[in-house]
């Protein structure tokens, strides 16, 4: 069962950049086509994925009515990454055993393993159904959110023909094929680059690696302040220094402003000083 799980992930991963490749034909590009591209890419990638996935659903670092909260995530099913249960359970393992031999995407196995590879070769650290019900009691407990764990390819093709109507074949090469392979990527980056390459601030529980990583950010919507993450799972904002900028915390800061978000957390001044590293990586005395 898992060797079939994974080659459907390699052939369905191969088949979405090859449809990708399309994009270099001129034939295909239009500037609306590029802008529905970014706008899908800031709503499956930045709010589904990154505030959704991540920040509402696997950490619960802030609050928003159930019916939005079905909304958001149902824009992070639609960046193909799995449903919120597989994502989120993956995500806390993940944080449960980070860069061991339990973890879904050990860093310590290599760049191409953490960034993709753990995805579709033998992985005994990638959670099983029950595994992933035993991470993630709290959404599989949901109907909804059982709908979408099965729900999301067929979300993606009635999204495919939505553009097709709209824009014909341009738009659905970069409105789904680009969009997809550029949100895979951000996202996979923080689970390779960011636990490879960047600065620590602050102590980060057990053999954990996470950096701080500026492109990383960039490209992942804040995302790349992940030694800040992983030193503080629970908080909704990432970038904690004036220059780490967090583009998913501004937009949880508009919905707090808005009274959409609740309860959003992050730690206090004190939190932040008693795990911060000195120059030589030591806690302050």
């Amino acid at each position: 069962m898992a060797g079939k799980r994974s080659i459907s992930t390699a052939l369905a991963l191969l088949a979405i950049h090859l449809g990708a490749c399309a994009a270099f034909f001129p034939v295909f590009f239009s500037w609306p086509a590029l802008v529905v591209a970014f706008a899908l890419y800031y709503l499956t990638g930045g709010i589904g994925v990154c505030l959704g996935y991540h920040r509402l659903l696997t950490h619960r670092s802030m609050s928003v009515p159930r019916p939005l909260e079905y909304v958001i995530a149902t824009a992070g099913a639609l960046a193909m990454q799995g449903g919120p249960i597989s994502w989120v359970a993956t995500h806390r393992a993940h944080h449960a055993f980070s860069d061991t031999e339990r973890d879904p995407h050990d860093s310590r196995r290599g760049f191409l393993w953490s960034h993709v590879e753990w995805l579709y070769r033998r992985n005994p650290a990638r959670l099983t159904r029950d595994g992933e019900r035993r991470f993630a009691p709290d959404l599989a407990a949901d109907p909804y959110y059982r709908f979408l764990d099965t729900a999301a390819p067929a979300l993606q093709v009635a999204l495919g023909v939505a553009l097709f109507f709209a824009g014909g074949w341009s738009w659905v090469i970069w409105g789904i094929f680009v969009r997809l392979i550029v949100t895979y990527h951000a996202t996979w980056l923080v689970n390779s680059a960011a636990h490879l390459v960047g600065y620590k601030t602050y102590r980060a529980p057990g053999s954990d690696q996470s950096t701080n990583n500026w492109l990383v950010a960039i490209v992942a919507w804040g995302e790349g302040w992940h030694n800040n993450h992983h030193a503080f799972p629970f908080s909704a904002r990432h970038g904690l220094r004036w220059f780490e900028i967090d583009l998913t915390w501004l937009t949880i800061k508009l919905l707090a402003f808005l009274g959409i978000a609740r309860d959003v957390k992050c730690p206090s001044p004190l939190t932040l000083r008693r795990r911060l590293l000195r120059a030589r990586g030591k806690a302050p005395a």
